[in-house]
């Protein structure tokens, strides 16, 4: 039988969304170049589509062609105890769908061991937005999650959150500024 990370990977290179634990909530993800499963992703939320959405990746080279590439050089590495998710310059490949309404796209380095695994297997970054209807409470129960997402994603890869709790906090690359601030 598939692990399920073999699982999402294939979920994920078929066009499909799933939901999947991150450092600190449970997320939902797809492909950033599959537009109709972007698309899917956040009709599934209820997302306003100008708010845009978060890349994962599990080390910056992922991110190459979707950051601009001075800010790819200049990412740095990722913070055990706290999620950290970095707004940078867009490269040529982050469209209107991931940025939204903003000139530059919001990525982060995660070290959650499931999540990183994900975007190795599929050799890319993910799409990362909580697993939650746009407006309702961060889901970081398993038990919750399966409640609100099964019927409505292809997969749902078992793991835990950790080891933070809540939204990551979100700095500006270019100043170090907080935007919001995360948990621990």
């Amino acid at each position: 039988m598939n692990s399920p990370v073999s699982r999402a990977a294939e979920v994920l290179t078929g066009g499909g969304v799933i939901a999947y634990p991150t450092e600190g909530v449970f997320g939902l993800g797809c492909l950033p170049d599959n537009l109709q499963a972007v698309t899917r992703l956040l009709e599934i939320k209820q997302r306003d589509p100008t708010k845009g959405l978060i890349l994962i990746a599990a080390e910056p080279s992922q991110l190459e062609g979707w950051v601009s590439d001075e800010d790819l050089r200049r990412l740095p590495s990722p913070n055990r105890d706290l999620a950290i998710t970095w707004i940078t310059q867009a490269g040529p490949k982050s469209g209107p769908l991931l940025r939204g309404d903003h000139p530059g796209i919001a990525v982060r380095i995660t070290n959650h061991p499931v999540a990183a695994a994900i975007c190795r297997a599929v050799a890319s970054p993910i799409t990362s937005t909580s697993a939650n209807l746009a407006g309702e409470p961060v889901v970081n129960d398993s038990s919750a999650l399966l409640n609100s997402f099964e019927s409505l994603v292809d997969y749902v890869v078992p793991g835990d959150c950790g080891p933070t709790t809540g939204a990551s906090e979100i700095r500006r690359l270019e100043d170090g500024e907080v935007l919001r601030s995360g948990s621990r």
